[in-house]
């Protein structure tokens, strides 16, 4: 991993986190998601206008990543409504790259090399320790519900990045990939919305359109600039770095929501910077 590469996740990382607390902010999670989905379908329509189509290979990865999208999303409200976002963020986040470690070795032939290894497992081990510890930070502990809905989102984020990684790299335009993802997986939840709340949901959207706009604006660019990445190094450590948008999440809880910092959240951190280090040792 290059440090173009690494400066590029670290970006969509800082990204991820600020989309996701834009959307734990609005209190109907449902009217949240049907904004950022809505509006990445609408940036997707945009985008796909002046870039090549992907290539014919690329598509059957496409849209199973689409379902695996909108099955995160629908976890992902779950868990913002059962949960606190300094607890439910890094749960979600932090089962995912030790998943995709194993995903890429087994389907893809990914096998990082020793330097590689040790900075996943060194970052993961941030992650993880902030997944157990880092709940405590707003005082009370989540219940089993929440957790569960936390861990099945880890698992779908896992899902989605290894199907993504051999869909980019098939595409041929990571951009027509992305503008393409979003306007297939972005139909699904503003189409129920609307079939749910049908003649009040112009009235509901209306203040919060601007929020939704700009958190669906940081989801195409996060998301579009881990595909770039995909493209240029393996899977594994782009997951890893990609998931210290826990680390973001985690300071944007304390600023915003008043959640507690704490003592683990600070040792995650310093573990996060260790294991880029070694990721970054290979290049």
């Amino acid at each position: 991993m290059t440090p173009l590469v690494a400066a590029a996740v670290l970006a969509a990382a800082i990204t991820h986190a600020s989309w996701n607390a834009i959307a734990h902010a609005i209190r109907d999670q449902l009217l949240s998601f049907t904004l950022i989905s809505g509006g990445g379908a609408l940036i997707g329509v945009l985008v796909a206008c002046f870039v090549p189509l992907p290539a014919a290979g690329a598509w059957p990865y496409l849209f199973l990543s689409a379902g695996l999208h909108v099955a995160y999303m629908v976890l992902l409200m779950r868990s913002f409504t059962l949960g606190d976002f300094g607890q439910m963020y890094p749960i979600a986040r932090g089962t995912a790259p030790l998943v995709v470690t194993v995903l890429a070795a087994l389907f893809l032939g990914e096998r990082p090399d020793a330097w590689a290894t040790a900075g996943v497992a060194v970052a993961s081990a941030g992650l993880v320790g902030l997944a157990l510890w880092g709940i405590r930070g707003s005082g009370r502990r989540p219940h089993g519900p929440a957790v569960l809905a936390a861990l099945a989102t880890g698992l779908a984020i896992a899902g989605y990045t290894t199907v993504d990684g051999v869909g980019v790299r098939a595409s041929g335009t990571p951009l027509g990939y992305i503008a393409w993802l979003m306007i297939v997986q972005g139909v699904a939840i503003p189409a129920y919305t609307y079939w749910r709340r049908r003649g009040e949901l112009a009235a509901q959207l209306s203040p919060f359109m601007a929020r939704g706009l700009v958190g669906a604006s940081l989801s195409f660019a996060a998301y579009a600039l881990v595909l770039w990445a995909q493209t240029k190094a393996p899977l594994a450590p782009i997951a890893a770095l990609r998931e210290s948008s826990i680390i973001v999440g985690a300071a944007i809880g304390t600023l915003f929501f008043k959640e507690r910092f704490g003592a683990p959240r600070i040792a995650a951190a310093g573990l996060m910077v260790v294991g880029i280090g070694l990721m970054l040792h290979t290049s």
